[in-house]
């Protein structure tokens, strides 16, 4: 006798055939065909995946405490979500990134694949929810509007983690090229105009600044995710919840999570409230805002070979050009700052999506958190990628950059304080209009001496602040 091919399920729109092998249901199977957008499925994201499996584990375990739900489910529940946090059966999350109905899709779709991976371990078939009911028991004491906020925010935090740590990566990589390059004198820039000298390593180490400061941005802004709504049920009022609910299952979500999540002291406020996304979204373009501006950088300093800055060598990645023989191109910085340009974008998706929320919930969290989710996952590939295939191997050229300081007019700067502010602005026209040298016209001039010239334009003396050199 063959295996049946399907399954017949019910719900309140009537029955449907449901592939037999398949651990999701029939709301899952709706949903897949009522949102075909952008063909994406959730599983794209295994954090989040992860994230709802934590909230149903903790939920079962809650309950049971209450006396609501049996050990033998709670186990059965529990030996499921176990699986989740495995890696297991995300194949079976199927719904859309971009859905209606405020993520109950994807909600009723961790409920169907948990249920029915729990009915065959308690030697049950797939869709026998007399035995184990998807809404019943792995729902118990939810609703989509406490469940799917409470698991963004926890997908979240594991997400910036990851990308706390590969910004780590790309900030080593700077500080390391700021110790190699520090003995190295360039000219610094303003406005693309020559300013003053400054050490290669000095510009590295700028970097490096830079990125550490974002990690501390986003360190302090996803404490503001932990606070969630569990027991919030369907607007915050906490209907069909035991009053003992939200405080147990913050413990178990502590626990098995490793947050330190709180419940938020009004509920219905944080049912409807999406300023914690719009804030971390704030943070994230920032970190695109600064990469972006870093590879610009890279990319003007390493521009040429021979018309360009060519202050400093890019690892040459790939061919840059089907016509021109020999050209190579700033790949990777190219690919970093597109993937700022995606993450600014997402950030006023975000900002959309947050504002459109009316009254008691903001149906619109499904794109929130596909934005959120791509910015994390996205930048996070582009600081590993940016320090392995381009930071690590940048070289630079010593004997260029010391050139361009012997021969810029912006060291006059540096003797401002000796011979004066017009004496020192008739030396930098002078030295514009004939190409001649600072040090050799202040020295025609009868200005300085060559002792003091030398003793003033010292690299040491050049790139910090100094005591005034008096001969």
């Amino acid at each position: 006798m063959s295996t049946p091919a399907f399954r017949i399920e019910h719900d309140l729109l009537g029955d449907r055939e449901v592939p037999a092998e398949v651990y999701y249901g029939v709301h899952t199977l709706r949903a897949v065909e009522n949102f075909p957008i952008t063909g994406t499925a959730i599983s794209i994201y295994p954090e989040l995946i992860k994230a709802l499996a934590c909230v149903k584990q903790a939920a079962a375990h809650a309950n049971h405490e209450l006396g609501l739900l049996d050990e033998t489910r709670c186990k059965a529940i529990s030996a499921a979500c176990d699986e989740l946090l495995a890696g297991q059966l995300h194949e079976q999350f199927v719904v859309d990134v971009i859905q209606g109905g405020a993520g109950t899709s994807t909600n009723m779709n961790a409920n169907e694949v948990i249920a029915n991976r729990a009915l065959e371990l308690l030697g049950h078939a797939k869709g026998q929810y007399q035995h184990l009911h998807p809404n019943e028991q792995v729902n118990i004491g939810q609703s989509t509007n406490d469940v799917y906020p409470s698991s963004l925010k926890i997908a979240t935090w594991f997400g910036i983690a990851g990308l706390v740590d590969a910004m780590e990566v790309l900030r080593q990589s700077f500080a390391r090229k700021a110790e190699e390059f520090k003995d190295i004198l360039k000219m610094g820039r303003t406005q693309l105009q020559d300013a003053v000298p400054m050490t290669l390593g000095q510009e590295f180490g700028t970097y490096a600044v830079m990125i550490e400061e974002d990690q501390q941005r986003l360190r302090e802004a996803v404490l503001l995710i932990c606070e969630i709504n569990m027991g919030a049920t369907a607007i915050g009022t906490g209907i069909t919840a035991h009053p003992d609910y939200a405080p147990l299952v913050l413990k178990h979500l502590q626990r098995i999570t490793g947050i330190p999540l709180v419940t938020a002291p009004n509920l219905i406020e944080a049912t409807q409230d999406c300023g914690a996304f719009v804030q971390l979204s704030g943070v994230l373009k920032r970190v695109a805002v600064k990469l972006s501006k870093i590879c610009n950088d890279l990319r003007l300093l390493s521009s040429g070979p021979r018309a360009g800055f060519n202050e400093i060598n890019l690892p040459p990645m790939q061919a840059g050009s089907s016509i021109m023989p020999g050209k190579v191109n700033p790949v990777i910085p190219e690919v970093v700052n597109q993937v700022a340009f995606e993450v600014i974008g997402n950030d006023i998706t975000v900002s959309f999506a947050a504002e459109a929320g009316q009254l008691q919930l903001n149906a619109f969290e499904p794109v929130i958190a596909h934005s959120l989710f791509k910015s994390v996952a996205h930048l996070r590939s582009a600081c590993l990628t940016l320090a392995s295939r381009c930071v690590d191997g940048i070289t630079a050229n010593a004997e260029h950059l010391r050139g361009l300081v012997a021969n810029s007019i912006g060291i006059v700067t540096a003797l401002n304080p000796y011979i004066g502010y017009a004496n020192a602005t008739a030396v930098a026209q002078e030295a514009h209009a004939t190409g001649g040298s600072v040090y050799a016209i202040v020295l025609a001039k009868g200005l300085l001496t060559k002792e003091q010239l030398d003793a003033i334009l010292r690299p040491e003396v050049l790139t910090q602040p100094t005591p005034l050199v008096r001969p």
